[in-house]
């Protein structure tokens, strides 16, 4: 039977009132796409009633295991969310100069006062070198001025023992006032010597100091563009070259203070109110979830602001909100350095109130 057949009433009837005896042929391969025999329907239902029940099984008992891991948090504990951070601290340069050498790169574990970069320091080195000359010119003149010093003191002294003699025989009648006179100036002259002696040691010596605080002061400057880690930490952005010129204050590198390591959250005023300084804290980051981190309250700000859009509130009437910190311990820092990332986020909980109980999810080793 061709198509055109398939399609043809054998009685032909108005369309839309066809006769109960009228036989209607189709042929199923002009059936259109939409249109879907009962058996096909009812065999769909069949498959997705169980694979439905199946989800609603495993729904329930995910959300039961959820519950049991992730009990109800007791009244005295408020929780907000946030990312583990670290203090930045920025390596810059004191003085202008170029970058003479790089000691360290992006990833880099440091250590307090370890060499990270050297400036170009050749013009110091030779103003350090011209000081030092200059300073041991002034100590040979410090030593001079001592030595006549000494030579003015032996001739005071002598002076002084003529001028008793002389005195004690013009008392006998053995000598002349004119000597006593002549041993008398003799005197004066020696102790105005040694005056002038030890007047020359004093400027001297002040010249000496001089030279040494400008060879110190040039060590210091050669000093300060070694430029040092300040604290342990990780390295997180370079940003000069070797050979790179900057100004005063240019920075080399920016790295993670990992002994400052804390988490901020956002909570409102009636339980901002109640969280002290010192408050007991847990931090649980969501790539370790079953690993809560004991931390401390270390900043309550003091005036609200606006919630940030990374924050979650629990209700959208939360507007303004204070920055609790809570902050890990330096000593567990030390211990975990190399486990520390900065940037995961979490969940932190505060405990404003020191009788409540950590759930048992929340109870970190001490």
């Amino acid at each position: 039977m061709s198509n055109q057949e398939d399609r043809v009433l054998d009685k032909a009837q108005p369309a839309g009132h066809p006769e109960p005896n009228a036989v209607t042929v189709v042929n199923r391969t002009t059936l259109p796409s939409t249109v879907r025999p009962p058996e096909v329907k009812r065999r769909r239902w069949t498959l997705a009633i169980p694979l439905l029940a199946v989800l609603l099984i495993g729904g329930g008992g995910g959300y039961y295991w959820w519950a049991l891991t992730h009990p109800p948090l007791p009244a005295g504990i408020s929780l907000g969310n946030g990312r583990i951070e670290a203090e930045e601290i920025d390596i810059a340069t004191k003085y202008a100069g170029r970058v003479s050498e790089l000691f360290a790169d992006i990833g880099d574990m440091v250590k307090p006062g370890q060499v990270v970069a050297r400036m170009d320091t050749r013009d110091l080195q030779q103003s350090l070198s011209k000081s030092e000359a200059q300073g041991r010119q002034a100590q040979h003149a410090v030593d001079e001025a001592r030595a006549n010093l000494a030579q003015q003191q032996t001739q005071k002294l002598l002076a002084q023992q003529e001028m008793d003699r002389a005195s004690n025989l013009l008392e006998h009648g053995w000598t002349t006032q004119e000597i006593v006179d002549q041993r008398r100036q003799a005197l004066d002259a020696a102790i105005a010597g040694l005056n002038v002696a030890q007047e020359r040691i004093s400027q001297t010596q002040h010249a000496l100091d001089a030279v040494e605080h400008d060879a110190g002061y040039f060590r210091v400057q050669i000093a300060d563009n070694t430029l040092v880690a300040p604290k342990t930490g990780r390295i997180q952005y370079r940003l000069a070259n070797l050979g790179e010129v900057l100004p005063a204050g240019g920075k080399v590198f920016t790295m993670l203070d990992f002994t400052n390591v804390y988490m901020d959250i956002y909570l409102p005023t009636q339980q901002a109110g109640k969280v002290k300084i010192g408050a007991d804290a847990r931090i649980v980051l969501e790539a370790y979830p079953d690993h809560p981190i004991p931390a401390k309250v270390s900043f309550v700000a003091s005036q609200a602001q606006f919630t940030p859009k990374t924050v979650e509130t629990q209700t959208e009437r939360d507007k303004l909100m204070f920055r609790i910190r809570a902050r890990i311990d330096e000593e567990r820092l030390r211990a975990h350095i190399d486990a520390i990332r900065s940037g995961l986020p979490g969940l932190a909980y505060i405990r404003w109130d020191q009788t409540a109980a950590w759930p048992k999810n929340l109870q970190g080793s001490p």
